[in-house]
């Protein structure tokens, strides 16, 4: 049995391909269940720590299943294929003890070769993050991933409908240096978008995909800067509804993609008596 210790995700090896943690309290969202960015900041560090993993976390898409609970979490990993360059691998969070899969990932590592690089997208203008506020959370909420990032920006929590879906924040890690597994978190922290068409909505992730574009050495070189994230939802319909963000680093670097499926519904409001 051995351990490892990474921000905080306190990995012990029980086996081949299984692996436990704890997740405390301070994961968890206001509806009791663990912040879906977690998820995806544990299935980075897993393999980190996973001996017969190659190269670097590139692509993860998470199926979030049922809920996660705070506390002690059964982790499995599955290699699907090693190439050369490409490995797919398989993990698996479970409350301890249960069968029922909470959150489903499959994980595209890869080493990084040096190739020519091109650009087609712009980083959009955006206030400088210190002239910005960080929002104030009605009391007893916190945005999503509160305890680990901070967030500034115009936009309050949770946001006024106003028919336009587009959102800027800068976001911070208040946990040490970014890394691969803190920009996967921070594409679970925008407000869902059905919230910006929607005055009284309940949402849930159902599946987020994310693109690590930049390498390790690249995300280093962020410290303990803000990223710029740009973030818009397109459509809404039959009780889902879909978000695409882009992750920037302060000189114009792009980081980091994402695209997300959350299940809403309107909430029903009480008549006045």
């Amino acid at each position: 049995m051995s351990e490892t210790d990474t921000h905080a995700m306190t990995l012990t090896a029980i086996g081949p391909g299984r692996w436990i943690t704890t997740a405390g309290p301070e994961w968890r969202n206001p509806g009791g269940g663990l912040w879906g960015g977690y998820a995806i900041g544990l299935c980075v560090r897993v393999l980190e720590a996973e001996p017969e993993a190659v190269g670097e976390a590139l692509s993860l898409t998470l199926t979030y299943a049922a809920g996660l609970p705070a506390g002690d979490l059964d982790i499995r990993t599955r290699r699907l294929r090693q190439g050369g360059s490409i490995g797919v691998w398989e993990v698996e969070l479970r409350p301890a003890g249960s069968e029922e899969v909470g959150v489903h990932a499959m994980v595209t590592m890869a080493r990084r070769p040096r190739t020519p690089e091109f650009v087609f997208a712009t980083m959009p203008g955006a206030p400088a993050p210190e002239t910005l506020p960080s929002p104030p959370m009605p009391e007893g909420m916190q945005h999503f991933g509160a305890q680990v990032l901070e967030r500034r920006t115009l936009d309050g929590f949770p946001p006024t409908p106003t028919g336009d879906s587009r959102s800027l924040a800068w976001v911070r890690s208040r946990r040490g240096p970014l890394d691969k597994a803190l920009l996967g978190m921070i594409t679970d922290n925008s407000a869902p978008r059905a919230m910006y068409a929607l005055a009284n909505v309940m949402t849930t992730t159902l599946s987020l995909t994310v693109y690590l574009h930049a390498t390790v050495e690249e995300i280093a070189e962020v410290g303990d800067d803000f990223i710029l994230v740009e973030c818009e939802g397109r459509v809404g319909g039959g009780g889902a509804s879909d978000e695409r963000s882009s992750y920037w680093r302060r000189d114009g670097k792009l980081l980091a993609t994402s695209e997300q499926l959350a299940w809403y519904r309107e909430l029903r409001r009480e008549p006045p008596e």
